[in-house]
C-alpha cells in the first residue's frame, strides 16, 4: 500500500461516489477505479461495495479507512514538522515582521547574526503588527515583530527598536518651510496611503481628536518607494518613517518634515511564545536582535547632538526643511527589556 492509493480510497469513502471523489482530485473516473481496484489486490479483500447511488465501504474497508486516516494524518504531521529544516537539514527560524521594521533594521541585524551563525536559516515573514503576535501565539513563526503602543498580552515580549514617521512632500511645497508640524495642518491636501496601521479606519483611531477630518486619500500604495516617487511628482503626500525616508529624499525631488503628533513616535517589540521551550536557533537570533537593540540605544545616546542636517537634495539646503541625523533616527530606542502588557497597535 502506498500513500497515493490510501488518499484515494478515503476520498471515495467521504465522497461516497467514485465519480465525485474523481472530480476532488481532477481525475477521471476511470483512473479513480483502477486505483480502488489496485488498492483491493494489494489487501487480497474488497474494500468498497459499489450500488446505485455510488460507494460504501465493506467492514474491511471502514477499518481501513479509519486506519488510513491515522497514517494520512501522521504523514501530513510528517511534512509539517520537515517544513521546519532548511534543504541542508538545519532548522529553519521563521521571523514575522511588519514591513517598515523589515526595511529599516533587520537587514543589518539578520546579516550580522548570520555572520555569527552561518548554518543557521531565517525565513522573514513579512506581516501586518496586528496579525503578528497571533501569528507567534498559534506556531507560525517563532520570533515576530510588530509597532504597538504595549506588548502583546500572553508572550515573552522585549523592546526592539523605535521609530518616528513624518510627511514626505514634494520639493517646492507650501508646507516644506515649516520645521515641524502636526497632521491637522495638512489636511487640505491629498494623501496616498497606507498609514499608520494601514488602513485608514483603523488609523483614525489611533489619530483620535487630533484630526478634525479623515484626510482626502487619492490613492493606496502599499511600497515606500513607490508612495515616494508619487509624491515627487505631484500626486499626494504620503506618510512615512524618518529612516526609510532618508533614502528616498537623496535619491528624489521630495522633503521629510517630522510630524509632532504623539502617535508618529512608535514603538516596536519582539515577542516569542516562551523563551525556555524555543529551540536553540531561535533563542540565539532572539538574544542577537535583543543585543542589536541594546547596541543601537546606547550608540543613540552618545551621538545625540542638538544640531541636524536638514533633508534636501545634496547641495542645496531649503528653509526650513527638516533634519535627519546622520546617526540615526529622531527617536531613540528605548533599552530592551522584558514585559508584558494588554494593548497593541501597528
Amino acid at each position: 500500500m502506498d500513500i497515493p492509493l490510501l488518499e484515494m480510497f478515503v476520498a471515495a469513502v467521504e465522497a461516497g461516489s467514485l465519480s465525485r471523489a474523481a472530480e476532488s482530485r481532477n481525475l477521471v473516473i476511470s483512473a479513480v477505479s483502477k486505483r480502488i481496484s489496485e488498492l483491493e489486490r494489494q489487501t487480497g479483500t474488497v474494500l468498497l461495495r459499489r450500488h446505485g447511488r455510488g460507494v460504501e465501504p465493506t467492514s474491511a474497508g471502514a477499518m481501513l479507512y479509519q486506519r488510513a486516516k491515522a497514517i494520512l494524518r501522521g504523514v501530513a504531521q510528517a511534512h509539517d514538522a520537515l517544513a521546519a529544516y532548511s534543504r541542508h537539514g538545519v532548522p529553519k527560524i521563521r521571523l514575522a515582521a511588519n514591513p517598515s521594521t523589515t526595511v529599516q533594521f533587520l537587514p543589518g541585524d539578520i546579516s550580522a547574526f548570520l555572520r555569527r551563525h552561518p548554518d543557521s536559516h531565517v525565513d522573514l515573514i513579512e506581516a501586518y503588527s496586528p496579525d503578528i503576535p497571533r501569528m507567534v501565539s498559534n506556531g507560525e513563526a517563532e520570533v515576530g515583530i510588530y509597532h504597538a503602543e504595549a506588548p502583546s498580552p500572553g508572550l515573552h515580549s522585549v523592546k526592539y527598536r523605535s521609530d518616528r514617521v513624518g510627511l514626505v512632500v514634494p520639493r517646492g511645497h507650501p508646507l516644506e518651510r515649516k520645521k515641524t508640524l502636526v497632521l491637522e495642518e495638512a489636511l487640505d491636501y491629498q494623501f496616498l496611503g497606507y498609514f499608520p496601521r494601514h488602513a485608514l479606519e483603523r488609523f483614525l483611531e489611533l489619530a483620535g481628536s487630533t484630526l478634525s477630518r479623515p484626510p482626502m486619500v487619492r490613492s493606496q500604495v502599499s511600497s515606500y518607494e513607490a508612495r515616494c516617487r508619487m509624491v515627487a511628482e505631484g500626486l499626494g503626500l504620503a506618510i512615512v518613517p524618518e529612516i526609510i525616508a532618508r533614502s528616498y529624499v537623496k535619491q528624489l525631488s521630495v522633503s521629510w518634515l517630522p510630524l509632532s503628533d504623539a502617535w508618529a513616535s512608535r514603538d516596536m517589540y519582539m515577542c516569542v511564545r516562551d523563551l525556555n521551550t524555543m529551540e536553540a536557533g531561535a533563542r540565539h537570533l532572539f538574544a542577537h536582535l535583543a543585543q542589536c537593540a541594546e547596541q543601537t540605544s546606547r550608540d543613540a545616546r552618545k551621538a545625540r547632538m542638538p544640531v541636524r542636517d536638514p533633508i534636501s537634495q545634496p547641495g542645496r539646503q531649503r528653509p526650513g526643511a527638516t533634519a535627519l541625523a546622520a546617526s540615526g533616527p529622531a527617536s531613540s530606542p528605548s533599552r530592551p527589556g522584558a514585559t508584558r502588557a494588554s494593548r497593541s497597535r501597528s
